[in-house]
C-alpha cells in the first residue's frame, strides 16, 4: 500500500504486524508513513515448536518452590561504552541544573554479567574487559563455588550465546574441574527471539536506569557504582515477582504454538 492510498483509508485503524499495537485513524493522518524510520523487535517465528518448548521449559522453572539447595538463578550480560568529560562539568545551582559539555572521550567498553536469583532478591554483578568464554566460565565458577556452596545443583536461566555453554568451562579450566562444574549445573536456555524470558535482562534493566545511567569514566569507577547499587539492592531484598504462566502463554502468545 503506498502513501497515497493509504491517506484514502484513514478511516481505518490499521494494526502493525510486529507489535500488538492499534493507530487510530487520527494518528494516521497526523504521522503518515515515514518508510526511513524502523524499529527493531525480537520476532518468534509463528507455529514454532522450538521456541514453544524452550518457553515452556523456563516458565516451569520460575514457577518452581523456593529450594535452598536448588536455587534458580538467572543470567544475562550487557555493556557499556565507557566516557570521559572533555571539560569538568558546570555544578548545579539554585534555578540551574549541572551543565555537561556535550564532547567527550571514548575510553573502552566494559562488559557487564548478570546473575540474579528472583525468589531471595539477591543478585550478583561483575564488571569485565571483555566478554570471553573464560570471562563466563569464571563467573559461573564464583557463583556455584563462592555464592552458593551448599547447593546440589544451581538451577540457570540465561540466553543461548556461544560463551553461555559447559564448553566455556573446557576451554577455561583442566578436565576435571571443568566436569565439576558442570555437575553442579542444570541449565535452561530461552529461545533464539526469547530474551524476553530471561529475568536477569529486567534486572539490567534496573541497574541501567539506576546506576548506569550517565557517562563513567573508566572501569574502575565502574566498579565501584556497580557495587554499590548491588549491595543496597540486595540490602532491600529486591525480588522480581514473575507471573506469566505456561497457561497464559498457550492463549495470549497461541500464534506462536504449531497449528493442528
Amino acid at each position: 500500500m503506498d502513501s497515497s492510498s493509504s491517506s484514502r483509508e484513514g478511516s481505518r485503524a490499521p494494526v502493525c504486524g510486529l507489535c500488538f499495537c492499534h493507530v487510530g485513524a487520527e494518528d494516521t493522518k497526523k504521522n503518515e508513513f515515514k518508510p526511513h524510520q524502523r524499529k527493531y523487535w525480537k520476532i518468534p517465528a509463528e507455529g514454532s515448536s522450538a521456541f514453544v518448548s524452550s518457553m515452556e521449559d523456563v516458565l516451569e522453572v520460575y514457577h518452581r518452590p523456593y529450594d535452598e539447595l536448588y536455587p534458580v538463578i538467572a543470567m544475562d550480560e550487557s555493556n557499556k561504552q565507557l566516557v570521559r568529560e572533555v571539560k569538568d562539568p558546570i555544578p548545579c545551582a539554585p534555578g540551574k541544573t549541572l551543565r555537561v559539555d556535550d564532547e567527550y572521550i571514548r575510553n573502552g567498553v566494559a562488559d557487564i554479567f548478570m546473575a540474579v536469583e528472583p525468589l531471595t532478591g539477591i543478585r550478583y554483578v561483575n564488571i569485565t574487559e571483555t566478554r570471553k568464554r573464560v570471562d563466563w566460565a569464571n563467573f559461573i565458577k564464583n557463583i556455584l563455588d563462592e555464592k552458593y556452596p551448599d547447593a546440589k545443583k544451581v538451577v540457570l536461566i540465561m540466553d543461548n550465546l556461544n560463551t553461555h555453554g559447559i564448553a566455556s568451562f573446557y576451554e577455561t579450566f583442566p578436565p576435571d574441574e571443568a566436569y565439576r562444574l558442570a555437575q553442579r549445573l542444570e541449565i535452561h536456555h530461552t529461545p533464539k527471539h526469547g530474551s524476553w524470558l530471561n529475568v536477569a535482562e529486567v534486572e539490567l534493566s534496573v541497574l541501567v536506569s539506576q546506576c548506569l545511567d550517565r557517562r563513567i569514566p573508566d572501569i574502575e569507577t565502574m566498579r565501584s557504582e556497580v557495587s554499590a547499587w548491588q549491595n543496597d539492592r540486595n540490602n532491600r531484598s529486591a525480588k522480581i515477582n514473575w507471573q506469566f504462566t505456561t497457561a497464559d502463554a498457550r492463549v495470549k502468545l497461541r500464534r506462536l504454538y504449531p497449528s493442528f
